[in-house]
């Protein structure tokens, strides 16, 4: 079958049992980066010496193929540099291909950086969206963000050291300056930091440079405040435009947050009290 295995994503520690006695005595390992790969079975005093064969963004699709067919087999043990593959990584494809072709794929749960990041984060856990790596041109860049300006849940984002301040500005102007953030660095690493603050704050702090992994976390947006008048008259102008009152009651519901049973009865009222 297919096995993807999370790595480490940075201390060396966090391998877990079942990674170590997999590796050991894996036949073929389909890795990001195989010189990577190497220094982990190294680091892990696996000697074990599988089939190493690369399997990146570029050559996924292709590279499918030839991997389902050898699943069918024997194991094949899919890693990416760190983490869980396919979270940002390579390895969708694959399983989406080995899904397809009815080889079985099983996982070995581990590191990820999302997850700590957010666990760390003190922004709310209950409800979250991993958004992965913003485009990198600013006007790409700020439509993402505007698609993502009322999301309610809290954000995960991956980002390149080099990125970081434009991203963090890009995100006070379009999500607000007082948007809360957490920009999580070298997670479980040495120099491990989890930055708490604004938007605005955090984007003047990596206007200074930053190194390292980054892990961007981003509060929901707020619940806005609806005014039942207002939403009523929004109903109203619906129903005036051609839209059933079921329908136009609850689009503003849910656009407002407010009740749709509400809104329906009180058009309703309104309808009754209107000169005739």
């Amino acid at each position: 079958m297919i096995i993807l295995a999370a790595t480490p994503i940075g201390n060396l520690g966090d391998a877990t049992a079942r990674l170590v006695e997999v590796l050991s005595e894996a036949p073929v390992v389909a890795a990001e980066d195989t010189r990577v790969t190497q220094r982990l079975l190294a680091g892990l005093g696996i000697e074990n010496r599988p089939r190493l064969i690369a399997l990146h963004d570029h050559n996924e699709r292709e590279r499918a193929v030839e991997l389902v067919e050898l699943a069918r087999d024997q194991d094949v043990v899919v890693l990416s540099d760190a983490g869980m593959p396919t979270v940002s990584d390579p390895g969708f494809h694959l399983v989406e291909a080995a899904a397809a072709a009815g080889v079985g794929v099983t996982a070995l749960p581990g590191p990820s950086a999302v997850l700590t990041a957010l666990a760390v984060s003190g922004l709310p856990t209950d409800r979250f969206t991993f958004e992965g790596f913003l485009p990198r041109k600013p006007g790409e860049r700020s439509s993402a963000l505007r698609a993502l300006a009322a999301e309610p849940r809290t954000m995960v984002f991956f980002e390149s050291p080099n990125r970081l301040a434009a991203s963090l500005a890009a995100m006070a102007e379009v999500l607000g300056d007082e948007r809360r953030v957490v920009v999580c660095r070298e997670l479980t690493k040495l120099f491990e930091e989890v930055r708490r603050g604004t938007a605005a704050e955090l984007a003047a702090w990596a206007a200074e440079g930053v190194r390292g992994e980054i892990a961007i976390v981003v509060a929901g947006a707020p619940a806005r405040e609806a005014d039942p008048e207002t939403a009523l008259e929004q109903v109203l102008a619906l129903v005036a435009s051609g839209t059933r009152l079921k329908d136009a009651a609850a689009e503003v519901a849910e656009a407002t947050g407010l009740g749709r049973r509400d809104l329906y009865q009180a058009a309703l009222e309104h309808k009754g009290r209107a000169p005739r």
